[in-house]
């Protein structure tokens, strides 16, 4: 078994080869432009109300970076594991864990291998944390997730609502600033695989840095058959204020309960 599990090749070697070049001190650096503390406040909060979780509760956050919401959610008394692949996100994560005076596991591991089985009462990936492989790859994330939770665990999974998305007119160009320092973004669409493609570009200190990410898009429907074939029983979808889901929602909360 163990020789089998060196032997996996993930597909992110094909789909997000420089996935590490996205996720590091160019992300911290804008995090709060693109994020102000107010409202990452509001999305703890709305995370908090769509899980229903207590103070005690057990939460994993998958993807969690550099602990913006994980440690706001240790802050309203839940016992929050984050898990996530780059060590300068959780470095930052760790940093800020100890600001706030609050306690939170941070792990170092794959979303694709979650190192725990029947631990948690909820699980969440926020802000398009989910879609960053093939279908197979992505699905193994869904499977895995609820192998970590305890019966009746739920599941919140927050990624732009693909009806809308796919809607503009491809690409879209999104800029931040902080300070001298710019950051572009470009999305493009590719219909035939129902991904986007995104490319940062990132000027600063005089330096200019490319990276680029991809991340598959899912339909209610498919979230439907890809849950329940994780071993979820419920599932209900939600715009991103807790509102009835429409076409014309900007994002898809998809809420499972397994």
């Amino acid at each position: 078994m163990e020789n089998a599990m060196h032997e996996k090749k993930y597909s992110d070697e094909i789909v997000n080869p420089n996935i590490d070049s996205y996720f590091g001190d160019d992300y911290i650096h804008f995090g709060d432009v693109i994020n102000p503390p107010e409202i990452s406040d509001r999305q703890a909060a709305a995370i908090w109300d769509f899980l229903s979780l207590r103070q005690g509760d057990r939460v994993l956050e998958l993807g969690c970076g550099y602990g913006r919401i994980a440690n706001r959610l240790a802050e309203k008394g839940a016992q929050v594991t984050g898990l996530d692949i780059s060590p300068i996100l959780l470095k930052k994560a760790e940093e800020d864990a100890i600001k706030r005076g609050v306690n939170v596991e941070y792990v170092k591991a794959d979303m694709r291998s979650i190192p725990w089985r029947d631990r948690f009462d909820a699980a969440f990936l926020w802000y398009t944390t989910f879609g960053y492989f093939d279908d197979a790859d992505n699905e193994r994330v869904l499977c895995e997730t609820a192998s970590s939770l305890r019966k009746g665990g739920r599941l919140l999974i927050d990624h732009p609502n693909r009806l809308d998305f796919l809607g503009h007119k491809s690409p879209v160009c999104l800029v931040a600033q902080r300070n001298n320092d710019v950051r572009i973004d470009i999305f493009t669409n590719d219909v035939l695989s129902d991904r986007s493609n995104l490319e940062r570009i990132v000027v600063r200190d005089g330096c200019v840095r490319r990276a680029y990410l991809s991340f598959r898009q899912y339909g209610v429907s498919e979230y439907l058959r890809m849950l329940r074939g994780a071993g979820f029983e419920t599932i209900e979808a939600y715009g991103q204020e807790g509102e009835a889901f429409i076409p014309a929602s900007s994002r898809l909360v998809v809420v499972a309960h397994k």
